[in-house]
């Protein structure tokens, strides 16, 4: 089970979760966000991590209805990994951005979320999730407006359904409580959480941060 740790704003976080096991870390570019930073602040939490770390995690960029080309400058600039691509990205731009770049989904229902993923299938088919070295979607709690980082619990029924076709990274409201009944639950690729790890808004819980890995890696 693999675990992000997202909407991290400072390298003590950063270098907190990666000791706690974390698989992958998350930097948040929407300007709107309470937890958004910036490429160049990015870089430094990222080359302290890639120089504390001898085996690093991975490094996200999480982007809103950024131009494709924009988005493959910042993940150059911060030395990210992949991109998370949360707005409604046409599959033209989520396909530029190629292997690097994986969709966020905030589905209603299972539905929504089949309607949603064959919008993408041409650029993010079908992959077994076992052997993924990399996230195809990410699953969301729906919110009219608000892009993640809400605390609302994401469609568990619909997630399930598509992580037996696609490595899945399921998000939305998960607690160190509650990730061990979701993960049983829907047998992602990965988690990821934020809000649920946080004593404030962009500042990370390390306690938290660590129980919320044990218990979603089942240690």
């Amino acid at each position: 089970m693999r675990v992000k740790i997202c909407g991290l704003t400072n390298t003590v976080d950063a270098l907190a979760a990666a000791d706690a096991g974390a698989d992958l870390l998350g930097f948040i570019f929407y300007p709107s966000s309470p937890r958004y930073v910036t490429a160049e602040q990015v870089r430094l939490i990222v080359d302290a991590v890639r120089g504390a770390q001898a085996r690093p995690p991975r490094f996200v960029g999480v982007f809103v209805d950024v131009d494709w080309q924009d988005v493959a400058r910042t993940l150059d600039t911060a030395g990210l990994d992949l991109a998370q691509l949360h707005g409604s990205e046409p599959p033209v731009e989520v396909g530029q951005l190629a292997p690097r770049a994986f969709k966020a989904l905030r589905p209603q229902g299972r539905g929504d979320a089949e309607t949603l993923v064959a919008t993408y299938t041409e650029v993010l088919p079908p992959a077994d999730p076992l052997t993924a070295s990399r996230p195809s979607y990410l699953i969301d709690a729906f919110h009219p407006w608000k892009f993640g980082g809400t605390g609302e619990i994401a469609n568990w029924q619909a997630a399930r359904q598509l992580a037996m076709r696609y490595p899945l990274l399921l998000a939305g409201g998960l607690t160190p409580d509650s990730v061990a009944e979701a993960t049983a639950f829907v047998q992602p690729w990965g988690v990821d959480v934020s809000s649920g790890v946080e004593r404030a808004p962009g500042q990370k819980d390390h306690a938290k941060v660590r129980a919320f890995i044990q218990a979603a890696k089942q240690l």
